[in-house]
C-alpha cells in the first residue's frame, strides 16, 4: 500500500487525492496516531473516531480564513497531522514538544487553546457575530461532543443562537463517551436514537438530506422546511433542537468520507445555524481502544497489543488512598454520598460506585450541578462528597460562593489534580483553587501530605461540621519521608505540625504533598552543615499562628507550595502576618520567602521538572536555603 500520509503537507493535498485514497488515508492516520501515542502516552480513543470526520471537514472547509473550533479539544491530532504537524508527534505533551490540546502557539489552524467541556458553541457564535458585524464571510464550524452538548454552557449557546443571522454549523459528534460512559437523559435520548437505526438508516438519511437541499438562499430554506415534514421518525433528535429553532440534520455515519464530504458542501451554504449529527466509533481500528474505550481515553505509553504498563505493584497514589479511606468511611456511614461529574475512575470513585450505587451520583460534564445537588443533600442531613479535578471546579466558582459558603453547609470538596498535573499542561493544572476557595466564608481548605494524612483529612472534614476542601495531586505517596517525626495527630483546625526541628534560623512551611519535597531538601541541607525547621502547615484556610509568631523569634520563613504564588497559601501567611503585626515596622523582625507557581502559564512537561522549573523540588528549595545561609 503506498504511503499517503507522506504526500499530505498541508490539507490543501487533500483534493489530490480521491475519495477511496482518503479512506486509505484515514487508516494510515489511524496507525500513525496509535504508533505515536503507544510511545508518548495521549488521548488515544477519541483521536481514533475522529478521523474520516476530519478530513472531510478539511477537504470542504478552509481553515486558513475559515474556523474550526474544537469541543473539548482532547480530538485534534489528526487535525494536527493535517496542518503540517504530523513530524511533532514524537514530542507529544512534552516540554516545548506539541500540545495534546488546540494551541494557536503552534498553528494558525488553532483558533483557541481550549481542554475544557462545552466551550466551543459559544466561542463560535462569538465568531460568527463578529463576522456579521465585520461582513466577512469566513465558515464557522463547532465540533462538539455528544458530552460537551449537555453542558450547561452549550445549552446556555443553543439557547441564544439565534442572534446568529449567517452561516455557523455544530457537527455533534455521537460517540456516547466522555471520560466515562455519558450521564443523563440526554445521553440516554441519543442513545436511544443511536441503537434504533442500523447502518442502512445512516445511508437513508443521508441521501434524504442530500436530496432535498441542493440549492442555496431562499429555495434552500424552503427545502429544510420540507425536509423537516419527511424527519418525523418515531423518536427523533430533531425534535430536541427543532424546539430551539435550529435546523437539525442526521443521524450521519461519521466515518463515511464521501458522503460526509457531500453534507458539508450541502450545508455550508446554509446561511443560518445549522446541527449536523454524525455517529462515530470511539477507538475505531484499534482493537483494545475499541473494546476498552475508557482505558484508551486518556493513556501513558503501551504496547500495541493493547498491554498497559504493570501498576500492580506501583507505589499508591493519592487518588488510590483517598478512594480506599472513603470505601472503609462509607461502610460505617450511611449518610455518606460521593457525587462527580463525569470523572468517576479519574477520581477513584468506581470502587465506591460498585459497593454503594444508590449512595453514587455522576452528572456528566456538569460540574455546578454537581455541587448545587450536594448542598441540597447537606440540607436533608446527608453528608455529601464532591469528588472534581482542580481544573473543572473552578467551574462552578458561584455555585461553591452561592449554595455552599453563604448557606455554611458542610460540603466535602475532595478536588484531585490539584497543583501541577504533567504532560495534560496549562489547561489542566490545578493552580487556582486555593485562591478562588479562600476569599469564601465559612469554607476550610486542607492538603494533606499523605496516605495518613488523607485518611485524617477526610476523617475531620466529616466530623467538622463545616464545608472543607481536601486538595491532592495526581501523584503517588511516600510515607516514609515523614520518618522520623511523622505525625498521625488528627487534624485540628487551622493547626499545623512541626515535623523537624531545626537549631538555624530557617523554617520552611511547606503546604500538602510537597512537604516531601521540604524534607528531602532538609536531608541534603543537613548534611552540608545548614540545619532547618520543617513544618506541615496542613491548612491552607485558616493558617496556623505559630508559623506567624516565628517572626518574633527573627525566623526565615519560606512558604512552599504546589498552587500560584498569588493568592495561595505564602499570600495567606503573609496577608495573617500584616494583621497581627498591625503593619508596624518595628515589629517586623522576621523575612519570609513565598515559593510557589510564578504569574505565568507553565508548559506542559513531567510534574517532575514542572516542580522544578518553579523552584520547589528538593534541589531547587536547597539551593534557595544555601543563598539566605550565605548571606
Amino acid at each position: 500500500m503506498s504511503n499517503l500520509l507522506d504526500k499530505i503537507n498541508g490539507p490543501q493535498d487533500l483534493h489530490l487525492l480521491s475519495v477511496e485514497e482518503l479512506t486509505d488515508l484515514a487508516d494510515e492516520i489511524r496507525e500513525f496516531i496509535t504508533h505515536s501515542v503507544s510511545k508518548t502516552g495521549g488521548h488515544l480513543a477519541s483521536n481514533l473516531g475522529v478521523i474520516e470526520l476530519t478530513i472531510a471537514m478539511h477537504y470542504v472547509f478552509d481553515f486558513n480564513k475559515d474556523k474550526l473550533l474544537w469541543d473539548v479539544g482532547h480530538q485534534c491530532y489528526a487535525h494536527k497531522i493535517l496542518t503540517s504537524r504530523k513530524d511533532k508527534f514524537a514530542q507529544l505533551r512534552k516540554h516545548d514538544g506539541l500540545s495534546g490540546f488546540p494551541n494557536p502557539e503552534e498553528s494558525d489552524y488553532d483558533v483557541f487553546s481550549v481542554g475544557h467541556a462545552g466551550t466551543s458553541i459559544s466561542t463560535a457564535m462569538g465568531l460568527a457575530l463578529g463576522a456579521q458585524h465585520n461582513k466577512t464571510e469566513e465558515k464557522i464550524v463547532s465540533l462538539v461532543g455528544d458530552a460537551s452538548i449537555v453542558n450547561g454552557l452549550s445549552f446556555e449557546a443553543l439557547n441564544n443562537l439565534g442572534l446568529v443571522k449567517r452561516q455557523m454549523l455544530i457537527v455533534l459528534n455521537d460517540n456516547s463517551m466522555a471520560i466515562d460512559a455519558t450521564p443523563g437523559s440526554v445521553a440516554k435520548f441519543l442513545s436511544k436514537i443511536r441503537l434504533s437505526h442500523t447502518y442502512e438508516d445512516l445511508r437513508k438519511t443521508t441521501n434524504n438530506i442530500l436530496e432535498k437541499l441542493p440549492l442555496i438562499g431562499k429555495k434552500m430554506e424552503d427545502a429544510i422546511e420540507s425536509f423537516k415534514k419527511t424527519l418525523r421518525m418515531a423518536v427523533s433528535p430533531s425534535r430536541l433542537f427543532e424546539s430551539l429553532n435550529i435546523p437539525y440534520f442526521g443521524p450521519v455515519d461519521g466515518h463515511d468520507i464521501g458522503s460526509l464530504i457531500e453534507l458539508f458542501r450541502a450545508i455550508c451554504e446554509l446561511q443560518r445555524p445549522a446541527i449536523l449529527h454524525v455517529y462515530t466509533k470511539k477507538g475505531k481500528g484499534y482493537s483494545p481502544a475499541d473494546d476498552n474505550p475508557s482505558k484508551f481515553h486518556s493513556t501513558g505509553p503501551f504496547e500495541l497489543n493493547g498491554d498497559t504498563p504493570d501498576t500492580s505493584k506501583s507505589k499508591k497514589t493519592f487518588t488510590s488512598a483517598f478512594s480506599d479511606t472513603l470505601v472503609k468511611l462509607a461502610q460505617e456511614d450511611k449518610k455518606i454520598i460521593a457525587i462527580t461529574a463525569a470523572m468517576t475512575e479519574g477520581t477513584g470513585l468506581n470502587k465506591f460506585k460498585k459497593l454503594f450505587p444508590d449512595r453514587f451520583y455522576d452528572v456528566g460534564i456538569a460540574e455546578s450541578i454537581a455541587v448545587d445537588i450536594a448542598a441540597g443533600m447537606a440540607k436533608q442531613g446527608l453528608k455529601p462528597i464532591v469528588c472534581i479535578y482542580s481544573t473543572f471546579l473552578q467551574r462552578s466558582y458561584d455555585q461553591i460562593f452561592q449554595e455552599v459558603a453563604l448557606q455554611d453547609l458542610p460540603v466535602v470538596f475532595c478536588i484531585d489534580r490539584s497543583g501541577f498535573v504533567g504532560s495534560d499542561g496549562p489547561t489542566h493544572h490545578g493552580l487556582m483553587d486555593i485562591g478562588f476557595m479562600r476569599m469564601m466564608p465559612n469554607l476550610i481548605i486542607i492538603s494533606p501530605a499523605d496516605e495518613t494524612e488523607i485518611k485524617a483529612a477526610l476523617n475531620y472534614a466529616l466530623r467538622c461540621g463545616k464545608s472543607v476542601a481536601i486538595r491532592y495531586p495526581k501523584d503517588t505517596i511516600e510515607n516514609m519521608l515523614l520518618e522520623p517525626g511523622r505525625s498521625t495527630e488528627p487534624f485540628e483546625t487551622g493547626k499545623s505540625v512541626t515535623v523537624r526541628k531545626g537549631s538555624g534560623n530557617i523554617v520552611i512551611a511547606a503546604l500538602g504533598s510537597i512537604l516531601r519535597e521540604a524534607i528531602k531538601a532538609a536531608d541534603d541541607l543537613s548534611k552540608q552543615g545548614i540545619d532547618i525547621t520543617v513544618i506541615n502547615a496542613r491548612f491552607a484556610k485558616p493558617v496556623d499562628k505559630k508559623i506567624v509568631s516565628l517572626f518574633d523569634e527573627k525566623k526565615t520563613i519560606i512558604t512552599v507550595e504546589d498552587h500560584s504564588i498569588a493568592c495561595g497559601f505564602g499570600s495567606a501567611v503573609l496577608e495573617l502576618i500584616a494583621k497581627e503585626k498591625k503593619c508596624d515596622d518595628k515589629n517586623w523582625t522576621g523575612r519570609i520567602i513565598n515559593l510557589g507557581c510564578p504569574d505565568k502559564f507553565i508548559k506542559a512537561d513531567s510534574r517532575k521538572a514542572q516542580l522544578a522549573r518553579i523552584g520547589i523540588s528538593a534541589e531547587e528549595i536547597v539551593k534557595t536555603v544555601k543563598k539566605i545561609a550565605d548571606k
